[in-house]
């Protein structure tokens, strides 16, 4: 079965063609500046076949482009959109309505659309990607995968707030976690590198990006994660705040004379490496700035280096052992003196890793070193492949 793999964003869609007989990826790229002025990239296994400016008044129209460089005579990669069998849509919140990838059918938009209170600024995206698909395959079936989905095991002492347990219920209020698909894909991927039963391994997964999340995964499933209600709450991240002092929002509004509105872009956009360090959001221009003295670079590298050891110890404790630790994304797979300083951290709990296999970047290397208590990994992540194997399961299963 050859699958589509769909991440909307509001201005932006990602794709990837993968062929599931050997999960070779056929084409992927990008299409961006959506209702702007239209950018977009389509690559093949060959290397980028076009990377040029287009007009992209709308999603339907991106994703019609789409099909016609994959059908393409010329570059394209299947001979006509008959031949993808399925459509699996990255969806960032399930919230309480969905545990699992599922297939789309008017009830799940209507339950998407219901979450939109949730994710205002994820699943409205999502939701033009699938119109957008149905508009254009309407006769080829499409299948949501949710970020949140993969946390919805942990405990309820994990997953709700102390706040009154009736508004708890009320408003939905409890923490959801993000990045699910990623830390779900690396967590399977190290219990296979380990050659055990994923069943029996307790794993610390490090999803490190410009959006970043750690997961304790006791026995294959998600105990607790370190985003919340939204994507804000947890570690340092490039223009997030990670959790604060909730009192905070309040103290802004009376005594700053800003509105919740204000905080809360404050807190998502302008927060972070960005807001610490006045410099940049991209960790390699911390690093950079860092090197050449800039005190705020350096508290903000120090700020992101602590909010990882702290989830990362406190993680060890709920899970009592460790088996490995993994780091992916982009700061994960290839920051290699911030991995350096997060298992030296740990030592106390037996991590060693080997600093000549540790000075690697983007790739699936085990890094740890003789004697180490606990093993450690860098897998790159890959949650295009994820929920093309969640939509090849369901399609195939109807």
């Amino acid at each position: 079965m050859i699958i589509l793999v769909v991440n909307t964003g509001s201005s932006s869609l990602k794709y990837q063609l993968v062929d599931m007989k050997d999960e070779k990826v056929l084409a992927k790229g990008l299409c961006e500046r959506i209702g702007i002025d239209g950018h977009m990239n389509y690559k093949t296994d060959e290397g980028t076949v076009f990377d040029k400016d287009t007009a992209l008044p709308d999603h339907g129209v991106a994703l019609q482009l789409v099909i016609e460089a994959l059908t393409d005579k010329e570059h394209g990669v299947i001979s006509s959109m008959d031949e993808i069998g399925a459509v699996g849509h990255r969806i960032v919140h399930g919230g309480y309505l969905f545990n699992e990838s599922v297939l789309i059918t008017d009830e799940v938009v209507a339950g998407i659309e219901e979450l939109c209170t949730l994710a205002p600024l994820h699943n409205p995206p999502a939701l033009v990607g699938i119109r957008a698909c149905q508009e254009v395959l309407p006769n080829t079936p499409s299948v949501g995968v949710f970020d949140t989905s993969f946390h919805t095991s942990m405990p309820d002492e994990c997953k709700y707030y102390a706040i009154p347990w009736e508004v708890s219920e009320k408003y939905h209020i409890q923490r959801y976690g993000f990045h699910g698909t990623s830390h779900r894909f690396v967590s399977e991927r190290c219990a296979e590198l380990m050659g055990g039963d994923a069943s029996k391994i307790n794993i610390i997964t490090c999803h490190l990006g410009n959006g970043s999340s750690l997961s304790a995964v006791k026995g294959g499933k998600c105990y607790d994660t370190s985003m919340g209600l939204t994507p804000l709450e947890g570690l340092v991240m490039g223009t997030r705040s990670g959790s604060i002092d909730p009192a905070i929002v309040g103290f802004l509004c009376e005594q700053g004379g800003m509105t919740v509105e204000d905080v809360n872009a404050m807190l998502n956009k302008k927060s972070g490496l960005l807001g610490v360090s006045g410099i940049s959001a991209d960790c390699r221009d911390i690093c950079e700035a860092d090197a050449k003295g800039d005190h705020r670079a350096h508290v903000a590298r120090e700020m992101l280096l602590k909010s990882v050891k702290r989830y990362a110890g406190a993680y060890a404790a709920e899970l009592g052992s460790v088996d490995a630790i993994v780091f992916t994304a982009g700061i994960g797979e290839n920051d290699i003196e911030l991995r350096e300083k997060v298992c030296d951290s740990l030592g106390f709990m037996g991590v060693k890793i080997d600093k000549a296999k540790n000075d690697c970047r983007g790739k699936e290397v085990e890094i740890t070193a003789d004697g180490s208590a606990v093993r450690v990994f860098i897998i790159p992540t890959n949650e295009e492949l994820m929920i093309a194997k969640d939509t090849k399961a369901i399609v195939e299963a109807l």
